[in-house]
């Protein structure tokens, strides 16, 4: 085993350690569907989702990884200078049949994020070409065989997916200000 873990690995033993076998690309997927859709980026908001998911209370250690996700998100989705945001995905060195279930696991979490946000908010035909991509991909078929064809369908699909969110977040998200925890005043 390499010294150094993966994030995407780390994360998947600390969802294992605490007993939730969510995958931290349908994790990363359902929060950053949320944050597109204008969810904002609230503590309470994105506790709240996970617990959903989790369909239980989440452990301390678990909730701080979770809010350091938020953090990371928030940070890429609201950066100027960012064209691509950082997907929580398997390393290269994983199968091209892991890394392929995981792309579908994060398209699956950030439409049921998505979804769950965008309300009756109208929404473009450009949006919309982007939402029924991600449906495609959610459905995507696991090759029993590894290709050099599969592994550049696999980058191609996994560049798509860090720059689609920075479209949607710019096309949905700014129809309802984001909110953080700083925007919510101190009760004394």
């Amino acid at each position: 085993m390499p010294q150094s873990q993966s994030a995407y690995t780390a994360f998947a033993a600390l969802l294992n350690t605490s007993g939730h076998s969510v995958s931290p690309a349908e994790l990363q997927g359902l929060l950053l569907g949320r944050c597109c859709a204008g969810a904002g980026f609230t503590n309470e908001g994105w506790l709240e989702e996970a617990e959903d998911l989790f369909e239980n209370e989440i452990p301390s250690n678990l909730q701080a990884a979770l809010l350091g996700l938020q953090d990371m998100v928030k940070a890429e989705l609201l950066a100027d200078s960012s064209v691509s945001l950082t997907l929580l995905l398997p390393n290269d060195d994983e199968s091209l049949q892991a890394r392929t279930i995981a792309i579908g696991e994060w398209a699956q979490g950030f439409l049921s994020g998505f979804g769950g946000s965008i309300g009756n908010t109208e929404i473009s035909k450009d949006v919309r070409e982007i939402l029924e991509d991600l449906i495609s991909i959610a459905q995507i078929a696991i090759e029993d065989t590894e290709d050099e064809e599969g592994e550049v369908a696999y980058m191609e699909i996994n560049e798509y997916l860090r720059v689609a969110p920075l479209f949607l977040f710019t096309e949905c998200a700014n129809y309802v200000a984001p909110k953080t925890d700083e925007d919510t005043p101190a009760v004394h």
